[in-house]
């Protein structure tokens, strides 16, 4: 198993509902998953959560094997070189060029001289669809380009298990399937672990495998995708169907199927 979690619960300070409760999860070598949820249902909360961003109230979480820590304790820094993280919007540095801000993992986290750093950046940014953006910086992107130079950052230091939040926001549809098939041919090429958060239904149906699906603060369902749009009712079947939810709240740390998702 890639990512194992066990009884994970959080919530925020001053005495906040939990945003999730008791939620145990595994995802194997190779998969991907999709973690979906209205918005406010916690999807991005989770994912910081998995990589050490938001101690946990309870529970654990283990990356290829091992605990995720606080984010200062340095065995989970040395953990996190092996994960990749594409956050929403891309979170470039501005000031840096293109090339610059995907070289920060390999100058932080390597020794290698400049000149082979400099070539697994022009490697990086050709896997993306971005071979002549090296010279460019952020601001001389469009909103898809970025995106691109975001994840040829996570994936520089040849992580096996990449995250992603959000990677279709703000995208019109042509350049949001041109990533997802990007997603695609990445995982086949580099066979990495894919977990994305997302309620784009259209990027959920071209990428996703299996899906997990928070809702006020339960896990709702787990499990293959085409299970999950066989749902007959309930707010699996609104959120599939792009109606709103059900007014019924289900208890803190259910886990439903698809028979009694009525």
């Amino acid at each position: 198993m890639m990512i194992q979690v066990q009884a994970l619960t959080f919530s925020y300070p001053g005495g906040q509902p939990p945003v999730f409760q008791d939620f145990n999860w595994e995802v194997a070598r190779g998969e991907t998953w999709a973690i979906l949820g209205t918005s406010g249902c916690g999807k991005t909360t989770l994912l910081k959560a998995m990589v050490g961003l938001l101690p946990p109230v309870s529970g654990s979480v283990r990356l290829l094997g091992h605990e995720v820590r606080d984010i200062d304790d340095p065995a989970t820094a040395e953990l996190l070189r092996h994960v990749g993280v594409l956050f929403q919007g891309g979170a470039l540095l501005g000031s840096l060029t293109t090339a610059q801000n995907v070289a920060l993992p390999l100058e932080m986290h390597t020794s290698l001289p400049p000149r082979v750093i400099a070539e697994i950046v022009r490697h990086k940014l050709a896997q993306v669809g971005l071979p002549q953006a090296g010279d460019l910086y952020p601001g001389q992107l469009s909103g898809g380009m970025r995106k691109r130079a975001a994840l040829a950052r996570a994936l520089a230091l040849e992580p096996p298990v990449v995250f992603c939040d959000e990677p279709s926001a703000g995208l019109d549809p042509v350049t949001s399937a041109g990533l997802d098939e990007l997603l695609l041919q990445l995982r086949q090429r580099l066979g990495i672990t894919l977990v994305v958060v997302t309620h784009e239904l259209l990027s959920i149906d071209a990428i996703a495998d299996d899906i997990v699906f928070l809702h006020r603060g339960a896990l709702l369902f787990q499990g293959a995708l085409a299970q999950a749009k066989a749902a007959p009712g309930g707010p699996l079947r609104d959120f599939f169907d792009r109606r709103e939810p059900s007014d019924a709240a289900p208890r803190a740390g259910a886990r439903f199927t698809v028979e009694n998702l009525r």
